[in-house]
């Protein structure tokens, strides 16, 4: 007896040893792939800028990094701008007091925002979710001075600590998305959501359906500014429609215009238009495949992320930034996380599967890249 309990005793430290040991592995796999799909985004900037003979400004600072910049320089001055929220150019803004040039402080803004939501997914998925997030096609988005990066550390972020029932910390990272982007909505119809499917007395249903008002809140705060300014509470709609042609239309009539783009000889000065929106329809397919999944499973909030967000897009003129949106997707990621397995060694043919999709998402990557980098339309 005395020897089975000399091996009892040796086996139980070894377990936490052996969960350790994995953790570590884990977390550094996972750091290993944010260097390394930074590394073939940068890459293909270089690239361009010695291939074509472009400034960096010009590779990094293309589409609507040129309207964040120049409302963080001299506010709403140009016709439209109030269609961005304003959180991510005063971010920009205010770091740039620094003395540092505001391109590369959105730069560096978004990689470090795109570590904290890599870490955010880690912690709601596993290494394979925040992989997966990282091989996205449209990374070069959570680089470059755009707000997918940031958005997605704060909202991952709020998301997990609203499940770990923390809704104080979930509010306040729920209301600095909200700044940054129009989406910050769907992410509070969420949260909402979530507040009240989450187990719990009905006391404690209400009391976190109160700290949403820090979120809703600030909403509420731009579009009072913009109905001060403006004279119109439809002041963000209007100018999304005068700017962008995302104006309301049935989801027939959106599909229709979107297909049209793929129509023969549509479009034909701009080739790459044909595949980009073939994605956003594909893209919305996702999204509606991830509501369904998350319904099914009963993810109530999760279903309502992601619904609300294919209703929207859906509703459009055309479906346009689909592609982009995809990144905002945790339960997408998380889902794609369960397909990779995460004990034991896998077979060979399966770690020969994984290794040929990693490939084949950067190359897609890279494309992407080069879209945005050399002024072509990327979503």
């Amino acid at each position: 007896m005395s020897t089975s309990g000399t091996r009892v005793a040796s086996r139980r430290p070894g377990r936490p040893s052996r969960r350790r040991a994995q953790t570590t592995a884990d977390a550094r796999l996972v750091v290993q792939a944010w260097f390394g799909t930074r590394l073939v985004i940068f890459f293909i900037a270089a690239w361009v800028m010695v291939y074509d003979h472009r400034s960096a400004s010009d590779v990094f600072g293309n589409w609507d990094v040129v309207h964040y910049l120049g409302i963080a320089a001299n506010g709403y001055a140009e016709a439209n701008s109030i269609a961005f929220f304003p959180g991510w150019p005063l971010l920009v803004r205010l770091a740039a007091t620094t003395g540092v040039p505001a391109l590369v402080v959105g730069i560096l803004l978004a990689l470090v925002a795109s570590g904290f939501a890599t870490a955010a997914l880690y912690r709601l998925g596993g290494a394979p979710a925040a992989i997966a997030w990282l091989l996205a096609p449209t990374a070069v988005f959570t680089v470059v001075p755009y707000t997918e990066a940031v958005f997605c550390a704060a909202a991952f972020w709020a998301w997990e600590r609203a499940t770990a029932k923390q809704w104080g910390a979930a509010a306040v990272l729920a209301a600095v998305a909200a700044s940054v982007r129009v989406s910050g909505v769907f992410l509070i119809a969420a949260l909402a959501v979530l507040a009240l499917t989450q187990a719990g007395a009905v006391r404690d249903r209400g009391r976190r359906l109160l700290w949403l008002a820090i979120p809703v809140a600030v909403v509420a705060a731009y579009l009072g500014y913009l109905y001060v300014v403006t004279g119109s509470w439809t002041a963000w709609l209007d100018a999304q429609e005068a700017g962008w042609a995302r104006g309301f239309a049935w989801p027939w009539e959106s599909l229709k215009h979107t297909l049209a783009v793929l129509e023969p000889g549509a479009y034909a000065d701009h080739p790459e238009w044909h595949w980009v929106f073939l994605a956003e329809i594909i893209s919305m397919a996702v999204g509606l495949l991830v509501t369904i999944v998350c319904l099914v499973r009963r993810r109530w909030g999760e279903a309502t992320w992601v619904g609300l967000q294919v209703v929207a897009f859906g509703t459009s003129y055309w479906f346009m930034s689909v592609n982009r949106a995809v990144l905002l997707w945790f339960p997408l990621w998380t889902e794609l996380g369960r397909l990779v397995p995460t004990k034991g060694r896998p077979p060979a043919w399966r770690a020969a599967l994984i290794g040929v999709v990693v490939v084949v998402a950067l190359v897609v990557q890279a494309a992407w890249a080069w879209l945005f980098y050399t002024g072509r339309w990327a979503s």
